[in-house]
């Protein structure tokens, strides 16, 4: 049973959200029906942006990729919790275990750093609108969207790095339905005070103080805009408000689950559910419906491909 690490765990046990066989299937049929509904709209938002000329704006092009991350953060945890419903023994092999947590933190990631290029969007769309279409092109837009990427991709390989050395040979059990790394670290066969430590500077902290940086510079933008006696302030207000909406949905829970690692709540399965599941679908959802623009662009996109009697 020896691992490649020192690990003599194979696999880890799931207890998943609920023991009651009812209650189980209750779940299914709830989260079934979102993803059928959701999944397919995020998607057609996608092809939207895509499609239509008059979405070609740099907004759009970050909602786009925004919707994109979201539909790929939500394939990662929820397929196997489905599958796990109909399953007696909920487990995950060690590198299962270990390509959930880099995915997650990829994504996770990717989408923080994306919500603060769209931040710097509408500043600079606000504050130097003479300026915004020659600083704000697509291969900027392009390039920010890579280093998104990228700097996700560097958040996500150091939670790896750090995590795999770790010895792994008594409890296997997390008492959630995915690999919580917050919950992984305790079932180590070591001290892991210090990497518990860097986490919670590295997940929690940043994440805090990136979402108080973020509300203030929306909240500022907002007023900016509110005072100003530009034309479409109407617009730019509710697009900031939007962004605001987005960012308290997307960094709530991660500063829930990621700023008390050493501790444990009942309402965590709860968070952990809206903050892997249900808000990053949303997501683009909330700023579809609060936009006119693209609602349009989806009823002309629809009315072509609907066959004609």
């Amino acid at each position: 049973m020896q691992q490649g690490n020192e690990s003599v765990v194979k696999e880890f046990v799931l207890l998943g959200l609920s023991q009651a066989r009812g209650v189980q299937l209750l779940l299914f049929v709830l989260f079934l029906v979102f993803y059928s509904l959701v999944l397919p709209a995020n998607v057609l938002i996608i092809l939207t942006i895509r499609r239509d000329p008059r979405l070609a704006s740099p907004m759009y092009f970050f909602l786009a990729n925004l919707a994109f991350l979201d539909i790929c953060y939500c394939s990662v945890t929820p397929p196997k919790m489905l599958a796990d419903f109909f399953s007696r023994h909920k487990t995950i092999s060690y590198k299962g275990c270990m390509a959930q947590l880099f995915f997650l933190h990829l994504l996770g990631g990717s989408e923080v750093f994306l919500l603060i290029a769209m931040a710097v969007d509408r500043y600079m769309a606000i504050c130097h609108p003479l300026h915004y279409s020659s600083v704000v092109s697509r291969p900027v837009c392009s390039s920010m969207v890579a280093g998104s990427w990228f700097l996700g991709f560097v958040h996500s390989i150091v939670q790896v790095i750090l995590i795999v050395p770790i010895p792994f040979c008594g409890p296997n059990k997390l008492d959630n339905f995915f690999c919580d790394i917050t919950q992984l670290v305790k079932l180590a066969c070591t001290d892991t005070y210090a990497l518990e430590l860097f986490m919670f500077v590295n997940s929690g902290i940043s994440t805090l103080i990136g979402f108080i940086l973020l509300i203030i510079s929306y909240g500022i933008l907002l007023v900016k805009v509110r005072t100003g006696s530009s034309q479409g302030k109407s617009k730019a207000a509710s697009t900031c408000i939007t962004h605001m909406i987005i960012v308290v949905i997307m960094f709530g829970p991660a500063v829930y689950i990621y700023c008390h690692p050493f501790l444990e709540f009942p309402f965590d399965k709860v968070v952990a559910v809206f903050h892997t599941m249900v808000f990053p679908l949303m997501n683009p959802m909330i700023y579809t419906l609060r936009n006119k623009e693209i609602k349009q662009a989806m009823r002309r996109l629809l009315s072509r491909r609907r066959p004609i009697a």
